[in-house]
C-alpha cells in the first residue's frame, strides 16, 4: 500500500489517475496551465511533467544535429523569456546565438525549448495547489531529481528510459517519497535490479510498453499479474500510450491500482507525444467508466437485496430449501 497526501493506492482502493502532461505543453506556459485545468476537469488526481538537465542527458553532438520541428514550439519558448515582467534565460548562450543567426533548426533548440525551468514549475506548483492536484515530474538525471524534489512534491517518478540509471535510482530512493516506476522496454531482470535498489516500500510498479502508440498485440496487460506474483506487497498499475481509452480501461478492470495516460489538448498539435495521448473528453470518459466499474465490482459479499426479494415474491413458486 502506498499513500500520497492521505490518498491510499493499492488493492481495494479506487484507481489512482495520473495525467502525463510531459512535453505536450509544446514549450508554452499558457498551454501547460490549460492542461492542468483539463486534467482536473476530467477527473485526474495527479499530473506529471518531465525534467531534464539537457546538457547532461544529451551529448553536444546530439544537440547539434539538425532537426525539423514546428516553429511554433520555438516561438512558445521565446515567449517564456519574460514571465510576470521578469526576464529569464530559456536557452544557453550557444543555442541562443544559433537561434539569432537563423538557419537550420537543431535538436538542441527543440530540447531547450521544451524544457521548463524554476519559474515555469513555480507557476505549475501554484496552480496545482489551487486545483487540488498533486504533481511531479520524471527526472532524467540526478540533478533534475534534486530540482523536482525541491518543490516538495508528494511523489516521484522514474521513466522507463531511466530504469537502468543506477545513480538516478539511488538519488530518487534517497528522497524517501513514494516512487512510481515505469517498466517499458525493460527485461524482467532489469526491473528486478531496479527494485533491488529502490526497495519495495513506497513503490508502485507500472507495466508499460515504450511504443507511441503500442499495437494491441504488444500491450500484454497480463504482465501486471507477473509483477504482482513477484512483488505481492507492491501496488501494480499501467502507464498507457494509447490513442483510445480501451487499453487503460482494460488495465483497470484487470486490477491496475494506478493508471497513467498521456493527455493532450488536441492530438493534431505538432510534437512527438500528442499522437500517443488522450484528449480531455476521452480522459473524462475513461475516468467515468473506471469509476462505474468500481461500483459494479462491489465488495464480493453475496447478499439478497430488497429489490430481489420483491421480484422473488412474484416469481418464486417453490421454496422448500
Amino acid at each position: 500500500m502506498v499513500t500520497i497526501n492521505q490518498r491510499r493506492i493499492g488493492p481495494g482502493h479506487p484507481v489512482f489517475f495520473i495525467a502525463e502532461l510531459g512535453i505536450n505543453h509544446n514549450g508554452s506556459m499558457k498551454m501547460a496551465l490549460e492542461l492542468l485545468w483539463a486534467a482536473k476537469e476530467a477527473g485526474a488526481e495527479a499530473v506529471k511533467f518531465q525534467k531534464r538537465n539537457v546538457s547532461i542527458v544529451y551529448t553536444s553532438e546530439e544537440l547539434a544535429k539538425p532537426r525539423e520541428f514546428d516553429r511554433s514550439i520555438l516561438d512558445n519558448a521565446l515567449a517564456r523569456h519574460t514571465i510576470e515582467g521578469v526576464q529569464y534565460d530559456v536557452f544557453p548562450p550557444d543555442i541562443w546565438a544559433q537561434i539569432e543567426a537563423g538557419g537550420l533548426l537543431t535538436n538542441g533548440m527543440l530540447k531547450y525549448a521544451l524544457e521548463f525551468g524554476e519559474k515555469e514549475f513555480d507557476l505549475i506548483d501554484q496552480e496545482c495547489h489551487k486545483l487540488g492536484l498533486t504533481w511531479s515530474a520524471s527526472a532524467w538525471d540526478g540533478l533534475s531529481a534534486h530540482f523536482v524534489n525541491g518543490f516538495g512534491v508528494e511523489w516521484l517518478k522514474v521513466a522507463s528510459a531511466c530504469i537502468t540509471n543506477r545513480d538516478l535510482l539511488e538519488r530518487v530512493k534517497a528522497k524517501g517519497k513514494p516512487i512510481f516506476l515505469s517498466t517499458g522496454s525493460c527485461t524482467l531482470e532489469q526491473v528486478i535490479q531496479a527494485v533491488d535498489i529502490l526497495g519495495t516500500d513506497n513503490l508502485v510498479l507500472l507495466h508499460c510498453v515504450a511504443a507511441y502508440p503500442p499495437r494491441d498485440e504488444d500491450t500484454n496487460l497480463v504482465v501486471m499479474d507477473t509483477l504482482k506474483r513477484i512483488y505481492p506487497q507492491v501496488p501494480v498499475g499501467y502507464s498507457s500510450h494509447s490513442q483510445d481509452i480501451f487499453p487503460p480501461l482494460a488495465a483497470a478492470i484487470l486490477g491496475a491500482c494506478a493508471v497513467e495516460v498521456h493527455l493532450t489538448l488536441d492530438r493534431k498539435l505538432p510534437g512527438s507525444d500528442h499522437k500517443a495521448s488522450l484528449e480531455p473528453a476521452e480522459l473524462a470518459k475513461l475516468v467515468e467508466q473506471v469509476r462505474r466499474f468500481e461500483i459494479l465490482r462491489g465488495d464480493g459479499v453475496k447478499r439478497v437485496l430488497p429489490t430481489e426479494e420483491a421480484t422473488m415474491a412474484k416469481l418464486r413458486r417453490v421454496n422448500d430449501l
